[in-house]
């Protein structure tokens, strides 16, 4: 099993979803072993267990999640594999993996990481034109800039094109302040998956506090680029990778979800 699980690990060759997944595909996949796949507790959570044995992580640290909902979805993925066992389809497997082998015991440092993507948050970038994109933007990000503000007391100023704005450190150190709710490894590798995948810290926040849903998020943090593919047309690559990226998005926005329901 050490050698199957390797696989299903935090994979490093390449930050690019895509591309990832190309390399994923070169790779020889491992037959599907086991018949069953069980959650079951354990001390400090629930394990999933193939023919009854725990999984183990790369790492050969044990599979186990802080609720039944968050083990059943990955349960699910395993579950779903039919005479191979696919890493490119199992992105909850791998989230969880990564926090249980990379993020535990670094917990304040992938937490920092997240305050620090705020500093540049992509909302507080605004368009100096045309003016149709100007409007959408103030339009659908500035509600999200004002509830940080109102209810956080992260108060980001905002700039026009791509010069770097420093962002003041009460704001910063506000937001640090709201994000503190969610610092258990699992909720942190969630949130900085949907951090980078959206390029918006504050929308990552909007998303974990229950402001903003999946697929809000996902279309404000592609308010650029759909009214790009108004104007100018659809480019097919971009899609596919957008496609991509979704699917990481929606493994971990509902692994966090899952983590919030009661056993």
């Amino acid at each position: 099993m050490r050698d199957i699980l390797s696989d299903l690990g935090p994979e490093p060759s390449d930050a690019d979803p895509v591309r990832r997944a190309q390399i994923q595909m070169k790779r020889p996949l491992a037959k599907r072993f086991y018949e069953t796949v069980s959650v079951e507790p354990e001390e400090g959570g629930f394990a999933v267990r193939l023919d009854g044995r725990t999984v183990k992580t790369p790492a050969r640290n044990v599979l186990r999640l802080p609720t039944q909902a968050a083990a059943e979805l990955v349960a699910n993925e395993w579950r779903a594999q039919t005479q191979e066992i696919d890493p490119a389809t199992m992105p909850a497997t791998r989230l969880a993996n990564t926090a249980i082998d990379a993020i535990v015991g670094q917990e304040e440092e992938v937490f920092a990481d997240i305050v620090r993507f705020s500093g540049t948050d992509m909302l507080c970038y605004r368009a100096d034109g045309p003016q149709e994109l100007v409007a959408r933007q103030a339009e659908r990000w500035d509600p999200v800039i004002d509830w940080a503000a109102s209810v956080h007391g992260a108060r980001f100023i905002l700039a026009e094109g791509i010069m770097h704005q420093e962002q003041p450190a009460e704001a910063v150190s506000a937001y640090a302040g709201a994000l503190r709710a969610f610092s258990s490894p699992i909720e942190l590798a969630c949130l900085h998956v949907v951090t980078t995948l959206t390029g918006s810290a504050l929308l990552a926040l909007a998303f974990a506090h229950g402001r903003l849903g999946r697929d809000e998020i996902w279309a404000l943090a592609h308010l650029d680029e759909d009214w790009t593919d108004e104007h100018w047309g659809v480019d097919a690559e971009a899609q596919v990778r957008r496609a991509k990226r979704f699917e990481e998005m929606v493994a971990a926005t509902a692994l966090f979800a899952a983590l919030r329901l009661a056993n």
